[in-house]
């Protein structure tokens, strides 16, 4: 049995001078910069030498086996060293593309009639409230359909939302590994610097098992509350919003349970979360680059924000059906990933729903196998007893729908015989005929008609100037000025000023970009118009609606949302709506992933 006591032998803060008292009368152990979030772990909490690092990742990761206890307090014992030197250093590895392809498939080849893939993507379109944007389907490790709706595309990083907490549980996975935590260690013992504020006996007893599970004891979201009480640490602040109940027994979705476990990783690793996850599981998975928002500069945060490709999210959730193992490597600890798809907590009671099956560590349990998923949209669906995984990313506000619509056309599909299910179609065509259907997808853009040459006269010399309404209220764009391409195609370029009084909490990731307006380009009624005007990734369609009204959608290609905009030209005004309202972000110019480091 295993006598240490938790918390032993942790990180500890800082004990550089310039670190150790804050000037601004603050905590000690941080120092205050002067930005509005003052937080800054990777300066702040290097590994103390007396902390024993488990895994030297300059060594491949195939060159160690995981031998883990029951408890997770898992250790690497390294095996003889094989092959040559390790080119990425720990921290430093960058990425520029997959390293390696995903093994494809005929869906027949694999048991798979592709009727019903046609059928799911029928559905999925035919629902006026769900908008489709990439769709990957994986079984047996090979991937049987892949297609992107047009204008999204491949390669695109599109912000993931609360799929970004199954990343993070990766990296806990990882630091449970190394020795860097441990499931049953309270929380407050790595924030050894609150000790003496945390007094609620409930919070004291908040374990990192109990906060990887959503089940910190509070019945209701903690984020706003955390924040409040400290801007500088929410999880100082969360940890003095005392449990409304006995931790283990009570589910809440919170996001300072994420974001807790993130920066436990960070604080111990001395790295964000996107760097620490590059050696250990981007770089052997064959992900590309990725991109995570961070709460203030150098602390990922965890909880959300995370930019990956579909194939990213496939090979996420091919990891996890694996059981942790990647082309014969051990990446993640089998009891690990045995603890984490399994229910933790119980958290509803409508066994009708996807989202009262239970919750493991960052992943739900659904009806069918289990999932990561994030708002609008966003899946990462497991389904073990198909051997299959979905990645899917989209815009809806019915998220539940989707997952109804998975079950009914997917499911049927993985139990088809292939070419005997495919009837009078041979499997051989259904194929071909999914393949044309894939290769073909695309958004719908939205209709419009060439500028009625009254209104081209009109704007030849300065262009037309469209302002909100006084009551326009929560509309992202405040003003738009209209103009002719110069190039005489017929073209417009739509220049926008975003709404003055909304305001992003942080700049972290985003400071070389510009804000306050944006400038597209519009083809009336020519489709979609792709650019990216100061590296903003958008698609713009639409047109006139007849001569006193224009009207066009935009698309934020690297996030799943879209803007409505109407201009009224006898009146002068411009009305604007989101489809479905950002979380987090409340600029235009942010919706965007941030820079790379």
């Amino acid at each position: 049995m295993d006598e240490r006591q938790p918390g032993a032998g942790l990180p500890k803060p800082s004990r550089h001078p310039a670190l150790a008292l804050n000037p601004a009368g603050g905590r000690p152990g941080y120092a205050r910069p002067a930005h509005q979030w003052p937080f800054r772990l990777s300066a702040a909490f290097e590994p103390s030498p007396d902390v024993k690092t488990y895994v030297d990742v300059s060594t491949p990761l195939a060159q160690y086996e995981l031998a883990c206890r029951g408890d997770l307090g898992c250790r690497r014992r390294r095996r003889r060293h094989r092959g040559g030197p390790a080119e990425n250093q720990p921290g430093k590895a960058t990425i520029h593309g997959k390293t390696d392809a995903l093994r494809e498939s005929s869906p027949s080849s694999q048991g798979i009639d592709s009727r019903r893939i046609t059928a799911f993507l029928d559905a999925l379109e035919a629902e006026p409230g769900i908008e489709p944007h990439s769709l990957m389907i994986l079984r047996h490790g090979s991937v049987v359909a892949q297609g992107w709706w047009a204008p999204y595309t491949a390669d695109r990083r599109q912000l993931l939302y609360s799929l970004s907490k199954s990343f993070t549980a990766a990296a806990a996975a990882f630091a449970c590994a190394e020795g860097r935590l441990r499931l049953d260690d309270p929380v407050v013992a790595y924030f050894p610097e609150f000790e003496a504020e945390i007094t609620d006996p409930r919070s004291r007893r908040i374990l990192v098992r109990h906060v990887l599970s959503m089940a910190s004891g509070h019945r209701e979201e903690q984020w706003d509350d955390a924040v409040d009480r400290d801007p500088a640490e929410p999880v100082r602040g969360f940890l003095l919003s005392g449990p409304d109940g006995e931790p283990g027994s009570v589910f809440a979705y919170n996001q300072p349970c994420t974001f807790t476990v993130a920066s436990i990783v960070q604080r111990a690793a001395g790295e964000r979360l996107v760097d620490y996850l590059r050696p250990r599981l981007f770089e052997p998975l064959g992900i590309g680059e990725v991109a995570w928002q961070e709460y203030e500069r150098g602390r990922d945060l965890g909880f959300t924000g995370l930019h990956a490709t579909t194939d990213a999210i496939a090979r996420l959730g091919q990891l996890y059906l694996q059981r942790g193992v990647w082309n014969g490597v051990r990446l993640l600890p089998e009891e690990w990933v045995q603890q984490a798809t399994r229910a933790q907590v119980a958290n509803g009671l409508d066994g009708g729903s996807d989202w009262s099956q239970g919750y493991g560590f960052q992943f739900w349990m659904s009806r069918h196998g289990f999932r990561g998923d994030g708002a609008y949209g966003q899946y990462c669906l497991i389904l073990p007893e198909q051997d299959a995984v979905v990645a899917m990313t989209s815009q809806t506000a019915d998220m539940q729908r989707v997952l109804d619509l998975a079950w009914e056309h997917l499911l049927p599909a993985f139990d088809g015989e292939g070419p005997a299910a495919a009837g009078a179609e041979t499997a051989e065509q259904a194929d071909a005929s999914l393949a044309r259907r894939l290769g073909e997808l695309a958004l719908p853009p939205r209709t419009g008609a060439p500028a009625p040459c009254e209104v081209a006269d009109t704007a030849a010399a300065d262009g037309l100037v469209f302002s909100a309404e006084a009551d326009g209220a929560g509309q992202p764009v405040s003003r738009l000025h209209l103009e002719q391409s110069p190039d005489k195609s017929g073209d417009w370029n739509l220049v926008i000023t975003e709404d003055p009084g909304r305001v992003d909490p942080s700049d972290a990731g985003y400071e070389d970009f510009p804000r306050g307006t944006l400038t597209l380009r519009l083809t009336p009624g020519g489709g979609w118009t792709v650019s990216a005007p100061d590296e903003i990734p958008t698609a713009v369609s639409g047109g006139w609606v007849d001569a006193n009204t224009l009207g066009f959608d935009v698309l934020f290609l690297e996030t799943p949302h879209s803007v409505h905009v109407t201009c009224d030209i006898a009146r002068g005004t411009v009305d604007s709506r989101f489809s479905t309202v950002p979380l987090g972000t409340h600029t235009l110019t942010r919706l965007r992933a941030p820079r790379i480091a």
